[in-house]
């Protein structure tokens, strides 16, 4: 069911919101690719169940591919599924579930073959070996029967993606069926059984467009709401605060709704800090890779190439000297040249398409001058924006680069998450998978009946967006066969209907009971709004928790104080008030990312080392020490003891070298 854009304003909040109770076999919380992805494959394997999928905005520009992409990331194509591992493994510091990694690398390519059936152009090659793109591309025929797609690297191919998400969610859609999908829904607390411990049962959410609350009791559930995102400040202030590269709308609600039912994280000390152009946070990769341009310092030279970069990468090996350096010590590098004097960092458009232009006619020329601005009007047109602004033309003006504010996630180059069973294969270690009453469920977190997908994922990532649908597609068939072998499991909730509605609406009757104290709703001495709370947030994180604010550097003590500030965050959580049912979605979203920073925090001051050089750095435990930590760091919260616990998984190598 979708409901039409908002009007003008705000709608009020009232007191008592309708309360709406549904019950179905199969529930999907979230809207992006992976969320599309299970809608997409669920009726092939459960058609004669009840499924509903619950997003907080529109499937159709639902999640991070809202605004459209210009690669698809992650194809295996001619490659293989081991040497897919091996990659993720050498770019994630070595410590991955590769039982994972494999998996999804032996499934992704059919969801890209999906997406190009569905209408997504890709660029491909002709005869000649020339580039074909936008329909150009479909006289080639299709990449499953043979057509060689444009690589910018050896696993991303070039697309033309502006719609990408509309397509995929249309497909979706279609699969599922319209009576079948509720959107405008925020998810805001899972529900677990009374009677059965450890046992999924339903969701409470809110309408972000009516005064209702939703109570849904289910079977099994999959819960795939992408990373997170303002949980430290970003570098752009003022009128440019909500300039971000993730999309601002993921407040971290697969960690938090996870966590909060008793899930196991794991790696949620790594986060992703890419290095994008500065201030418009375009993307680099087409520039690196299609573009062949190089990032050069201040002084005009190209340190990554020097002698000092090599001494530098040296000290990670083997990472560090491995063929293709880690993200991370990318970002390292770079951050290296600026602490010593020598930035900013300069991405070297000018040599780059003056090179390439030396090979082509004024036609192709100018073709390749359009793509350079397609690049960001596939997918950040803020970056276009800003190259006017600016008066920047690539070909004869240079750009600076600069790492980001930290992001949480599971499915780009990072690869924090939920602990989950892989699959049911005679190779994978036994404290790899489970499941229930002797059957393993792929994908299925360690709370029995709560699956996730995509972000959710930990210890795997650089599965992109064709990695994340494809995921969503394999995990429709793990609760497929969950519901079938628990036919008979009906789902029994402690909390009563009222308890859910005071629980979801407390912020709204708190201001309700208040607002009238003062002459400014917005200052008053019995509750606080949930802007003001957002940057306490940033700014505590940012200041103590490896922020931009200080090169991404922590301590112990550091820490210390950003807890003791966490503590008095939780505290004015219970004070949180909504006027309106904007700021009610934004009183729950805060509640969302204090959490997964918190879990965030504590991962880092587990984990005595710094692991993941250029996203975090430990001041107090400076480089690697593999002999007491090259194993998963996990953790778990008991919500009936209001403890947390943080302890270590092993490590099992099995793609060999």
């Amino acid at each position: 069911m979708a409901l039409p854009n908002k009007p003008v304003g705000e709608l009020k909040a009232v007191r008592d919101p309708e309360v709406v109770e549904k019950e179905v076999d199969i529930l999907i919380v979230g809207g992006g690719m992976a969320a599309c992805g299970t809608a997409f494959e669920m009726k092939k394997w459960a058609a004669d169940k009840k499924i509903l999928l619950v997003d907080k905005a529109s499937l159709e520009r639902s999640g991070a591919v809202a605004q459209g992409l210009s690669a698809i990331n992650t194809y295996i194509g001619e490659n293989s599924p081991d040497d897919y591992v091996r990659m993720v493994r050498n770019d994630l510091m070595g410590l991955v579930r590769e039982d994972l990694i494999f998996d999804l690398g032996t499934h992704v390519d059919d969801s890209v073959h999906l997406f190009e059936e569905w209408g997504l152009p890709i660029w491909k090659k002709d005869e000649a070996g020339k580039t074909l793109d936008g329909k150009k591309g479909l006289k080639m025929g299709l990449l499953k029967a043979g057509a060689k797609p444009v690589r910018t690297g050896k696993w991303q191919i070039m697309i033309n993606g502006e719609s990408y998400k509309r397509i995929v969610a249309e497909a979706a859609k279609l699969a599922l069926g319209d009576e079948n999908i509720l959107e405008r829904v925020f998810i805001v607390e899972l529900l677990m059984d009374k009677n059965e411990e450890n046992r999924i049962a339903g969701a409470v959410g809110i309408s972000v467009r009516e005064n209702k609350v939703y109570i849904i009791k289910c079977n099994t559930m999959m819960v795939a709401c992408g990373g997170a995102v303002n949980i430290y400040q970003p570098r752009s202030v003022g009128e440019g605060k909500g300039r971000a590269w993730y999309p601002v709308w993921n407040a971290g609600s697969t960690y938090y709704l996870c966590m909060r039912a008793g899930a196991e994280l794991s790696m949620m000390e790594n986060r992703f800090t890419p290095a994008r152009f500065k201030d418009g946070y375009g993307p680099v990769g087409a520039w690196f890779l299609l573009f062949k341009a190089k990032t050069i310092n201040g002084l005009g030279e190209n340190y990554a190439g020097s002698d000092h970069a090599k001494a530098e990468l040296q000290k990670y090996a083997p990472y560090g000297t491995a063929a293709i350096t880690p993200t991370c010590l990318r970002n390292h590098l770079m951050l290296v040249e600026l602490k010593e004097g020598r930035g900013p960092i300069i991405m070297d458009t000018v040599t780059a398409l003056a090179t390439i232009a030396a090979t082509m006619d004024k036609k192709e020329l100018k073709h390749l001058e359009s793509e350079a601005w397609e690049d960001f009007l596939d997918m950040t047109c803020g970056q276009a924006n800003l190259w006017c602004a600016t008066n920047t033309e690539p070909e004869k003006k240079n750009s600076e680069v600069m790492p980001t504010e930290p992001y949480l996630l599971g499915s780009h180059s990072g690869c924090c998450g939920m602990w989950v069973s892989g699959p049911d294969y005679d190779w994978v270690p036994a404290d790899y998978k489970w499941g229930d009453k002797g059957k393993i469920y792929n994908r299925m977190t360690t709370v029995k009946g709560l699956f996730t997908s995509g972000d959710g994922v930990g210890c795997s990532g650089h599965k992109f967006s064709s990695g994340s649908h494809a995921e969503g597609r394999m995990v429709a068939k793990s609760m497929a066969r969950w519901v079938r072998d628990h036919a008979g499991y009906k789902p029994a909730i402690a909390q009563s209907a009222k308890e859910l509605v005071d629980l979801a609406y407390k912020p709204v009757r708190t201001y309700l009971d208040h607002c009238a104290y003062t002459t400014a709703v917005d200052i008053n001495p019995n509750y606080v709004k949930p802007a003001g709370m957002a940057l306490r947030l940033m700014k505590a994180t940012n200041e103590y928790g490896a922020g931009i604010a200080t090169y991404y550097m922590t301590s112990e003590k550091s820490l210390e104080i950003l807890f003791d500030l966490f503590g008095m965050l939780h505290e004015d959580l219970e004070k949180l008030a909504a006027g309106d049912l904007h700021e009610l979605m934004r009183c729950w979203e805060i509640k969302h990312r204090l959490w997964t920073v918190e879990a965030h925090c504590r991962h880092i001051r587990f984990r005595k080392e710094s692991r993941y050089p250029g996203f975090y750095y430990r001041a107090d435990f400076p480089g690697q020490d593999d002999a007491n930590w090259f194993k998963f760091t996990n953790s778990k919260y008991d919500t009936k003891t209001g403890q947390w616990e943080c302890f270590k998984r092993d490590y099992h190598k099995i793609i060999p070298d």
